[in-house]
């Protein structure tokens, strides 16, 4: 799968822009404020309906505009060539896959899957586990379509349970209780089983990346994994009561990364750390296409410039080797690395929102 042609109508400094990118690795450099994020934000837009530098669409429409529209054409396998398109006016959202509309991001996630890597995503494994949580959350369910469903019930329940917990109503929490064991079961077990699965990939491209031994990735799964979720409700209840919120569950998890029995923030590099994480992200992609997956697209924004020039040139021929689409962006055009043995590629030079290739 790969995106064959990219339109962005007033997306921050992007007037009109059409690109034409290549099958697999795609390099954007241009000076801070050029707008070449934005073209990666603009993917993220089309495959997400949401954007990575902004809690709201509304602020990412150009300030001489009233709507932006970011549409592309996705090529699979098999041929089958699929229109998206999203179009937002400052307050409503329009989502439209192959000319009819749809109402659920959802579709467009599993339309346009996408990958992204940017310098905040260096915090995954030193900041709260809220970001681990949704890592994981992302790979489960771009792997089985059932999760997403399962993940809300739990929610649903979560929300029901708390605002009972929140007016003191004991007797009707024994109901939510049920609801909360059996979806809160079945997440953490999807959970525990696509931290396994990806545990393999992760070790082989952390090994080329940074020779670490003995890594390990342990999922943390929000109560003691001794008990039930029912029977850890029970017995907190009246902390939970005292407190008006649910301490135990699956939205308490998390996961460890331990070097040798220990945690890896705490005592690698900070150069080692951030390529622990590029390798975390990475192995996300190569799990799902050893599954029968039809790949997506990695965003890499500025995160190359974090790594040194061996690094990095290691980094784009690992990308060159693997069957996805990468659109990677840097301020600098040599700092992209060697460049001599990966292949096909295209280059893109963009200035004052204005792109050439």
């Amino acid at each position: 799968m790969s995106l064959q042609k990219l339109d962005i109508y007033h997306v921050r400094n992007l007037g009109n822009v059409s690109l034409y990118p290549a099958t697999k690795l795609n390099f954007i450099y241009g000076s801070n404020a050029s707008g070449k994020s934005s073209i990666l934000e603009a993917i993220h837009l089309l495959g997400r309906a949401n954007s990575f530098r902004s809690s709201t669409i509304k602020n990412v429409i150009n300030f001489t505009h009233n709507e932006l529209i970011v549409s592309g054409k996705v090529r699979f396998k098999n041929a089958h060539i699929s229109t998206l398109g999203i179009q937002h006016d400052g307050k409503n959202l329009q989502i439209r896959i192959d000319e009819e509309t749809r109402y659920s991001r959802s579709d467009l996630a599993y339309a346009l899957p996408i990958q992204l890597i940017h310098p905040k995503s260096y915090q995954l494994l030193d900041a709260g586990p809220q970001l681990r949580r949704e890592f994981m959350d992302w790979g489960v369910f771009n792997q089985h379509s059932d999760y997403l469903d399962n993940w809300r019930n739990f929610k649903k329940a979560l929300n029901q349970r708390n605002a009972l917990l929140k007016i003191r109503s004991v007797n009707e929490l024994n109901v939510w209780n049920h609801e909360l064991q059996q979806y809160g079961t079945i997440v953490a077990n999807f959970r525990k089983e696509y931290l396994a699965e990806l545990t393999p990939f992760f070790l082989s491209i952390a090994q080329k990346f940074l020779g670490l031994e003995d890594l390990q990735l342990k999922l943390v799964q929000g109560w003691n994994e001794q008990s039930s979720l029912l029977d850890k409700l029970v017995e907190d209840q009246e902390k939970d009561l005292r407190y008006g919120f649910t301490h135990s569950g699956p939205h308490r998890a998390d996961f460890q990364l331990l070097c040798d029995s220990r945690k890896a923030k705490d005592f690698v590099s900070r150069g080692q750390l951030k390529l622990l994480v590029l390798s975390l992200k990475l192995a996300q992609v190569e799990l799902l296409l050893s599954n029968g997956f039809h790949s997506g697209c990695v965003l890499i924004d500025d995160a190359v410039a974090e790594l040194d020039f061996s690094n990095r040139t290691k980094l784009i021929e690992f990308l060159a080797g693997m069957d996805v689409q990468v659109f990677i962006t840097a301020t600098e055009q040599n700092e992209f690395g060697k460049l001599n043995k990966i292949g096909e590629y295209k280059m893109f030079h963009v200035k004052h929102g204005v792109v050439s290739e």
